[in-house]
């Protein structure tokens, strides 16, 4: 999307905020890194993308185009830019076999994944077979592993790592799209508060194998695209992010010495909704938003008898949305930079106070 004019650039809006955060609240001299958390481990979904594409055949161009790590398949940066911010290195996704180091944790995020176990194949829906479960499991056998490998060294964290860690989880909206088309936002309704347990379940077994430190991004304004916003879907969204935000509190309050962060990714999200802009990076059609749900960033389909190509533009960073569904780089910037501060976060929580923040590239 680019900006209207009397709005400022996308781009420039990041930079300033980037900016702006890191002289504001890092202690920390250039150069100089530091942080309590010396490793990741993230759960989530196309959001934090980077192991999909490890498991199935290598996504292509355009996606993976521009990103902080290395163009595997990746299909945003939030998470990386912040891993950046903290002085972690990129995070080499679970499901890489060659070329990964542990050291500072692991992403077992994929595309299209679940909190909820899902009940189709990926062949039929797209929806991931790595659900919030999965990685779950995933992450438990990874911790065995670290203990039975501490002694032969390599690219794996100290065997002590999992109580100093930061866990984040960003996974839950694919769970709406596909029950709201079937049920509708009314019915959608009573299906909630199943994943908002399904979360705090996740959380309370990461605590039972050391984890401490839970970030919990809430659910996004998915209701919203480049033809405008559906009221309805929206409405169980904000429902859903009030029934996880009491659930956070409550499972803080009933584990000792952890803290469970609520990150409230619909706000940061909405307020670039009220700055609304022409067109998605990659998509077809031209006109008014240059997205057609008829072919997908990347994609060739024969419409009309005429084959067409959703292309990606040649400044992405001069967008907010890249593919009508994902953001660009350029957004992904600013919405880690206001994670990073304590206005989007419940409880407040600096995370300057426990690391020297570094400038995101």
């Amino acid at each position: 999307m680019r900006a209207k004019r009397g709005s400022p650039p996308p781009r420039k809006a990041v930079v300033a905020a980037v900016c702006a955060l890191i002289v504001a609240m890092s202690g920390a001299p250039p150069g100089h890194a530091w942080c309590d958390f010396l490793t990741i481990f993230n759960s989530g979904d196309s959001n934090s993308e980077g192991g999909f594409w490890a498991a199935f055949p290598a996504q292509s161009v355009p996606f993976g185009r521009p990103s902080v790590g290395p163009p595997a398949g990746l299909l945003t940066g939030r998470l990386e830019h912040a891993a950046q911010a903290l002085g972690i290195p990129f995070l080499s996704p679970y499901l890489q076999s060659i070329g990964s180091n542990y050291t500072h944790g692991a992403n077992f995020a994929t595309l299209a994944s679940t909190v909820m176990l899902p009940n189709t194949s990926q062949f039929v829906t797209g929806i991931s077979p790595f659900s919030l479960a999965i990685q779950l499991s995933q992450m438990k056998q990874f911790k065995v592993r670290v203990l039975e490998l501490v002694l032969e060294g390599g690219s794996l964290p100290p065997e002590d790592i999992f109580g100093r860690s930061l866990y984040t989880l960003d996974i839950d909206r694919n769970d709406f799209p596909s029950n709201l088309a079937a049920v509708g936002s009314d019915g959608f309704k009573q299906y909630l508060p199943q994943v908002v347990d399904q979360i705090a379940w996740t959380i309370r077994e990461l605590y039972a194998i050391g984890g401490r430190t839970f970030l919990v991004s809430n659910l996004a304004p998915v209701g919203c695209c480049p033809h405008g916003c559906v009221v309805s879907y929206n409405d169980a969204v904000e429902q859903y992010n009030i029934l996880l935000k009491e659930a956070l509190r409550r499972t803080q309050s009933s584990l000792a010495g952890a803290t469970v962060v609520y990150a409230d990714i619909h706000a940061v999200k909405l307020e670039l909704l009220r700055h609304p802009a022409d067109h998605v990076c990659c998509g077809y059609g031209g006109g008014a938003s240059n997205f057609d749900p008829r072919v997908y960033c990347g994609n060739t389909k024969v419409i009309d008898g005429t084959a067409v190509t959703a292309t990606a533009c040649a400044d992405p960073q001069n967008y907010v949305s890249w593919d009508g569904i994902h953001a660009t780089e350029a957004a992904n910037k600013l919405v880690a930079a206001a994670i990073l501060g304590a206005s989007y976060l419940d409880p407040p929580f600096r995370l300057a106070d426990h690391c020297g923040l570094q400038p995101i590239g």
